[in-house]
């Protein structure tokens, strides 16, 4: 519906579904989470809306886009319940994390600019991970805490083939050296950027073999992209929301 419909207007939930391609029971499950406000009911108990469901139905789905689904939502469960400064807390952090994306993706190509091919390993040394050798390296326990993840998903991530820690012989432990450290960190900021591990798998590999930042361009542009579509959508959804707190009064 328009945004000159009149106040007193009454809405059914097929009006609010139809301009966007919403089913009416997907407009009823909206009302039931808070997204919208509280629909009115005729004398017969049938749910009638207004222009201010409409708006709150445009802000929510303007919202999504930059903030996703579940953040959006409570936006707008915030906003129908009063609790506005609650509302612009949650859009505070959305941006916050996007300029945390930023600066990841920042980091990772600053990163991939200084790259190096790993050296190879010294005569007469004993086989490393990645072809690099030597007596020094991190655990896994102290990497996982650097990189702030677990040590299970720096083992998860040696199943699929995105480190190849060296063992310790008298101990076992897994020993990552700066090959390692390099691809981990990688991995991290990749997964970051909303990369799956078979995704980054072939990417490191070819990291490990060219020793430089090609391998990475189109997933850093790509990466890029979306970063900048997701901040023109947040603008979006902040008109959206504004229209309808103006409405709200």
């Amino acid at each position: 519906m328009g945004r000159n419909s009149q106040k007193g207007e009454r809405l059914r939930p097929v009006d609010l579904a139809r301009g966007h391609g919403l089913s009416t029971q997907a407009i009823r499950n909206y009302e039931e989470a808070g997204i919208l406000p509280a629909a009115g009911r005729t004398p017969h108990g049938y749910r009638t809306y207004t222009p201010l469901h409409a708006g709150a139905l445009r802000a929510f789905l303007a919202l999504v886009p930059g903030h996703g689904h579940r953040t959006a939502a409570s936006i707008m469960r915030a906003v129908n319940q009063g609790a506005a400064e609650e509302a612009f807390r949650l859009i505070d952090e959305s941006h916050a994390q996007l300029l945390d994306d930023r600066r990841t993706l920042q980091a990772v190509e600053s990163a991939l600019r200084d790259l190096e091919p790993a050296p190879a390993p010294e005569p007469g040394a004993g086989p490393g991970p990645a072809g690099v050798s030597g007596p020094g390296g991190t655990f896994i326990g102290p990497l996982a805490g650097k990189l702030g993840i677990r040590p299970a998903t720096l083992r998860a991530w040696e199943r699929a083939g995105l480190v190849s820690p060296r063992r310790d012989p008298r101990t076992g432990y897994r020993v990552y050296d700066e090959a390692d450290v390099r691809d981990a960190r990688l991995a991290h900021q990749l997964r970051r950027g909303g990369y799956l591990l078979e995704q980054i798998a072939p990417l490191i590999a070819q990291v490990r073999a060219a020793g430089g930042l090609e391998p990475l361009e189109a997933a850093l542009r790509d990466w890029r992209g979306r970063l900048s579509a997701r901040g023109r959508a947040m603008l979006t959804g902040a008109a959206e929301l504004e229209a309808y707190l103006r409405e709200r009064g």
